[in-house]
């Protein structure tokens, strides 16, 4: 139990606390100069120190960095987006909508760390203890003897659990749920969510033992709560797909011990979380079809290029103003796009409905999709497609000319690989590029020359 902050009374000249309440200070001999003044509770027992009383500064080129101890999730796409497995004493935010499959994904690895590690304990502030262990006995073949459930909203009472088990591995699912009794605020609240996280920090650091955190997100799809949590965790990773879809993709939003441009894709079943190994072969059916209105693009998520398919519609208008609506893509930026093409390169759209998707439910995060965005519009206004398979990333820019893009010599070798005879590249890109005699790269400076090499015959 935190001890309160407690009042002495203190003299305002010499500073030495009153011996008596006579009113003149036995130290200086000042007459009516007692204030009163908060004392704050020892430095030990503060939750919020990282350093002891006795601590004093040092050099930071002195300072060893070494290796982060890390174990394995069970699970390698999991790994992947953590930068190479879960590191001791650090604390792990998940997020995403309800029923995405967050509370699937970390079972799973709670049992697979259970197994090969030692004690786990999941806490459950929101599930019955007969609801954690149907979904257990779904989504895992073969449920560890070390895999303990808790079912506990008390932030205490869950701490105290934590030093009765010793646990290897801590899950709280979720955040929102945990109160503290030295708080009079309702479960949830900004308070109460930042003091557990607190507590939960203090324990993670102190125990060298790893925490998964589960949070809810707001209407907007942002994490609900404070802003501050997201500072004061080791990472944050960001759950995200369509109900509609089988398709999820975890994207890591900070690391600490890891790029934050990895992502991990996994397929939702009836058992559970699979990992999805080939994710651009999930994402294109088929590299071998052209059709009106189907352009092939490309980005570098950490260590891979994803390839995707982006489709466009554009169909007159019957009534009222022409749409325009885009799923994957920033609706921001499809206009923008539709406007240099009026401009720069001269076909009206004013009086169309355009419609943009993202096949496979995916959300290309970047401008790198932009010129296949335009080529896609492009070939469905125009009913014509490309004579070869092509891949075509860059951002379109204004003024009409394309932009470089990062990674563009893998993103080369892997469409070689996938069979794409053709890449349609910013002229920038082109420089540093490797060349490959398997597939041809284009160059183009603006927009309009891109278009041109798509539907080239020759």
């Amino acid at each position: 139990m935190a001890k309160k902050v407690k009042s002495v009374y203190m003299c305002a000249e010499c500073g030495n606390e009153f011996p008596s309440w006579q009113g003149q200070c036995s130290y200086c001999g000042a007459w009516n100069s007692i204030v009163e003044q908060k004392v704050k509770p020892d430095a030990d027992s503060d939750a919020r120190r990282r350093t002891t009383s006795r601590a004093t500064p040092s050099k930071l080129k002195g300072v060893g960095t070494g290796n982060y101890t890390r174990i394995t999730s069970g699970i390698s796409e999991l790994d992947r987006v953590l930068g190479g497995g879960i590191v001791l004493g650090s604390m792990i935010l998940i997020s995403g909508e309800p029923g995405i499959g967050k509370s699937t994904l970390i079972i799973q690895s709670a049992n697979s760390i259970a197994l090969n590690n030692g004690t786990v304990l999941y806490v459950s502030g929101e599930e019955s203890e007969e609801q954690v262990k149907l979904r257990a006995d779904r989504v895992c073949e073969n449920l560890s003897d070390n895999l303990f459930i808790f079912p506990e909203n008390n932030i205490d009472s869950v701490l105290a659990a934590c030093e009765q088990t010793k646990p290897k591995f801590l899950v709280i699912d979720s955040i929102q749920t945990m109160y503290s009794e030295e708080l009079d605020n309702t479960a949830g609240s900004i308070t109460q969510i930042r003091a557990c996280s607190n507590l939960l920090m203090k324990y993670a650091k102190t125990n060298n033992v790893p925490i998964f955190i589960v949070a809810h997100v707001n209407k907007l799809g942002d994490l609900a709560g404070p802003k501050t949590i997201e500072h004061m965790v080791d990472c944050v990773l960001n759950f995200v797909g369509e109900r509609d879809r089988d398709l999820r993709i975890l994207r890591s939003v900070k690391n600490r011990f890891g790029t934050t441009e990895e992502i991990g894709a996994f397929s939702m079943g009836s058992r559970g979380m699979t990992e999805v190994r080939d994710l651009s072969g999930t994402l294109l059916e088929s590299s071998d079809i052209r059709e009106e209105g189907s352009v092939a693009s490309a980005l570098y998520e950490g260590s891979r290029p994803v390839f995707f398919e982006i489709q466009a519609l554009v169909t007159p208008a019957n009534v009222g103003f022409a749409r325009r609506s885009a799923i994957g893509i920033d609706n921001n930026r499809l206009n923008m796009i539709l406007a240099v093409l009026e401009k720069k390169v001269g076909i009206s759209l004013l009086n169309h409905d355009v419609y943009v998707n993202v096949v496979g439910g995916l959300k290309p995060d970047g401008p790198g999709a932009d010129l296949a965005v335009a080529l896609a519009i492009y070939s469905s206004f125009l009913e014509r497609t490309s004579p070869r398979r092509v891949v075509a990333l860059g951002e379109v820019g204004l003024t009409g000319n394309l932009r470089a893009v990062r990674n563009a010599d893998r993103i080369v070798s892997e469409a070689a690989r996938l069979g794409y005879e053709t890449v349609i590249l910013p002229r920038g890109n082109v420089k540093v590029s490797n060349p490959n005699a398997d597939i041809q790269v284009v160059g183009a400076e603006s927009l309009a020359s891109a278009i041109k090499a798509f539907i080239d015959r020759n």
